[in-house]
C-alpha cells in the first residue's frame, strides 16, 4: 500500500473534521463584534454553541436570534444552517461540477457516507437533484411566508423574514427572528390560530424531515409507479408518528389551560399537529412547551428521539430504525425469523445496525441527562429533554437551554455534533477498519426471558 493511500482521510473522517472546521469558522465569525446587535461581542461558549446548533441544523439557542444578532450574525447562521442541511460535501461537489472539476472515487464515498446512500452509481445525479428540489423549495416557501408576513410588517423586512424562515425550517433548524418583534424566544406564537402559516411550516418540516432520496422517489413515482421500500417505511412511520403524536397530545393537553383549553377545537387540533410534526426535528413552536403538562413533554421527548429519516435534515434514531425495531418485535411475537416490511426481507446486517444505533442513542441521552443533573439545580425530566433535543438535533427547548452553566453548554454542543455526525460514523472515523473474520465460533445459547 502506497503511503499516500495509507494517509488518506477515510469518508467518516472527512466528515467528521468536516462539520468541525465549519462549526469552529462559524464560532469565529459570530463572535465578532459585527455580529452582535449592539456591537458587544458575544462570549466564546455562546458563540461556539449557536455555530455548533446552526451547523448541526438543531435550533437549540442561548441567546435570541432575532435580538442579539445583527443582520451580518444572522447571514451567517443562515449560511450554516444551509451548509449543515445540505451538507459542506454536496455543496462542495456542487461548486465542482458548476466548474466541470472530475469527481474523484473518494469524494463519490464521501457523499455516500453523508446522505446515508447505499450505492455509489447515481450519486452525481442524485446531488443534482438534492440542489434543484432544496432550492426550489426553499424558495416558495420564501415567497408564500413573505406574503403573509407582508400583512404585519413591511415588504423588504417581510422577504427577508420568509426567506430566513424557509431556510431554517425546511432544514430542520428551528432558528426563528421573532424575537425581534413579539419578545425573546417567542417562536410562531403568534400565528398558532394561522392555518396559512401552520400548513406551510409543516410542509416545509415534512419535506425536509423525510429526506431527499424520498422526495426524488416521489417526484418521480408518476413515471416508475413505483416507491422503493425505504420510501414506503419512510412516509408509513411519518404518517403514522404523526396522528399518533398529535391525538396523544391533544387529549393531554385540551385541559390545560396554559396551552391548548383557550383555544377552539379547530386551533387546538392544528397546534397538536403542529407540534407532533415539529418534534420529529423541525424545533418551533406555536404554544408554550414549558407549559405543556409532563406527560406531553415526555412524549415530545419519544417524537425527538425517533426523529425523521436517513438521508433528510432531521436527526433521531430515525424513523426507518424505529420501524426495524418495531418490525422485530412483531416477527419475535408471531414466531418468524425474518423481519419482512412490504413484502421484501431486511438483511441481518440492517437489523444488527438499527439496534446498535438505538442502544449507542439511548446510552448518551441518558449519560448527558445525568452529567447535567450533576452540574444544574434543574429538575431531571427538562434536562432529560434538552438533552434529547440536542441529539436530536431537534431544537425544542424548555427554556432551560440559556441558563445552564458554560460546562453544560459545551456537552451539549458535542452532544449537537454526535447527533448530526451519528454516533456510528464518528466510531467509524477513529477505528480501524475491521478484517474479516477467518474463525467462526461455536454457537452458544443463553436463556431469555
Amino acid at each position: 500500500m502506497s503511503k499516500r493511500k495509507k494517509n488518506m482521510l477515510s469518508p467518516a473522517k472527512v466528515l467528521t473534521f468536516g462539520f468541525a472546521l465549519t462549526i469552529t469558522i462559524g464560532a469565529f465569525l459570530l463572535s465578532l463584534g459585527p455580529a452582535s446587535a449592539g456591537g458587544k461581542k458575544l462570549g466564546l461558549t455562546d458563540a461556539f454553541f449557536t455555530a455548533t446548533s446552526a451547523t448541526c441544523v438543531t435550533g437549540l439557542a442561548v441567546v435570541d436570534t432575532g435580538t442579539q444578532f445583527s443582520l451580518f450574525g444572522q447571514i451567517v447562521i443562515l449560511l450554516l444552517v444551509q451548509i449543515g442541511g445540505l451538507g459542506f460535501t454536496t455543496i462542495g461537489t456542487l461548486i465542482s461540477l458548476a466548474f466541470n472539476r472530475r469527481i474523484s472515487l473518494r469524494d463519490r464515498l464521501v457523499l455516500q457516507e453523508t446522505l446515508n446512500y447505499n450505492a455509489i452509481g447515481g450519486l452525481l445525479q442524485l446531488i443534482i437533484k438534492i440542489c434543484v428540489y432544496t432550492f426550489s423549495i426553499e424558495f416558495v416557501g420564501a415567497l408564500l411566508l413573505a406574503a403573509r408576513f407582508f400583512r404585519d410588517m413591511p415588504l423588504g423586512q417581510a422577504l427577508y423574514f420568509g426567506v430566513f424562515h424557509s431556510v431554517s425550517i425546511f432544514n430542520n433548524a428551528g432558528f426563528d427572528l421573532f424575537g425581534k418583534i413579539h419578545g425573546p424566544f417567542s417562536g410562531l406564537a403568534e400565528y398558532a390560530g394561522d392555518p396559512f402559516v401552520n400548513i406551510v411550516v409543516m410542509a416545509l418540516i415534512v419535506l425536509g424531515g423525510i429526506g431527499f432520496i424520498v422526495i426524488s422517489d416521489l417526484v418521480s413515482y408518476r413515471r416508475t409507479r413505483r416507491l422503493t421500500l425505504h420510501s414506503k417505511v419512510v412516509l408509513t412511520m411519518t404518517l403514522i408518528l404523526t396522528v399518533i403524536g398529535a391525538l396523544t397530545m391533544l387529549a393531554i393537553e385540551s385541559s390545560n389551560p396554559h396551552t391548548l383549553q383557550p383555544m377552539s377545537w379547530t386551533n387546538r387540533t392544528m397546534a397538536a399537529f403542529f407540534h407532533s410534526v415539529s418534534a420529529r426535528s423541525g424545533g418551533l413552536s406555536t404554544v408554550s412547551v414549558s407549559d405543556m403538562e409532563q406527560s406531553s413533554q415526555f412524549l415530545l421527548i419519544l417524537l425527538m428521539f425517533i426523529g425523521a429519516a436517513p438521508g433528510s435534515t432531521g436527526g433521531g434514531i430515525k424513523v426507518t430504525v424505529f420501524a426495524i425495531l418495531l418490525g422485530a418485535i412483531y416477527a419475535m411475537i408471531r414466531g418468524k425469523e425474518d423481519i419482512v416490511l412490504f413484502r421484501e426481507r431486511l438483511s441481518k446486517e440492517s437489523i444488527i445496525k438499527a439496534i446498535t444505533q438505538t442502544w449507542l442513542a439511548m446510552f448518551l441521552v441518558v449519560f448527558v441527562a445525568m452529567a447535567l443533573s450533576a452540574l444544574e439545580d434543574h429538575a431531571f425530566l427538562p434536562l432529560l429533554f434538552e438533552a434529547t433535543s440536542a441529539f436530536a438535533t431537534a431544537g425544542l427547548s424548555l427554556d432551560l437551554t440559556p441558563e445552564l452553566k458554560n460546562i453544560s453548554k459545551w456537552i451539549l454542543c458535542a452532544v449537537m455534533f454526535l447527533g448530526r455526525i451519528g454516533p456510528l460514523t464518528l466510531a467509524y472515523a477513529f477505528t480501524s477498519k475491521s478484517k474479516k473474520e477467518l474463525l467462526r465460533y461455536p454457537e452458544g445459547k443463553i436463556i431469555i426471558g
